[in-house]
């Protein structure tokens, strides 16, 4: 597998038979929060960052030679987006001052994410129709991100004023 493959897919986990936007969703769910455990909340948002520029660069090298366009295998906009939901849920989960919180931040951050990736409503949609190349397979999923981010958050937010 080249390095191109390998990133675009996330370690191959974009090669799943069945939802690989899902089974990267949840690849970069178990490897974000191993980073915000070891390493921190501040590395996972710069690293999703860094990843949705080198995705715009590499998706448009992949597209320019394959003629393909969002090929379902490649997964690196589902990392992005999925980092940056949880690092908005997890920042959200600290007002809870518990451990499950943080599970929670993780769970509601993978669903409402994996929701407005799916659903695309609004912004998110017409981006995924309107745009080309890197930028509209990485931008759709960065808005879904943050949305799913900003949703699990205000979840949180809401058991912790009752819990």
């Amino acid at each position: 597998m080249t390095p191109q493959r390998l990133f675009l897919t996330f370690f191959g986990s974009g090669l799943s038979p069945i939802a690989p936007g899902t089974a990267g969703s949840m690849a970069a769910l178990i490897v974000g929060a191993f980073i915000i455990k070891y390493i921190g909340t501040d590395t996972l948002f710069i690293l999703a960052i860094a990843i949705t520029i080198v995705g715009i660069i590499e998706i448009n090298k992949y597209e320019k030679t394959t003629n393909l366009h969002d090929n379902p295998e490649i997964v690196i906009d589902e990392v992005s987006g999925m980092w940056l939901s949880m690092f908005i849920a997890y920042k959200a989960s600290l007002s809870l001052h518990s451990e499950y919180s943080i599970w929670l931040a993780y769970l509601l951050s993978f669903l409402f994410f994996r929701l407005f990736d799916i659903w695309k409503p609004s912004t998110i949609g017409w981006i995924d129709r309107e745009l080309k190349g890197g930028l509209g397979v990485m931008i759709d999923d960065v808005l879904a991100g943050i949305a799913g981010g900003f949703l699990s958050s205000i979840i949180i937010i809401i058991i912790s004023k009752f819990f």
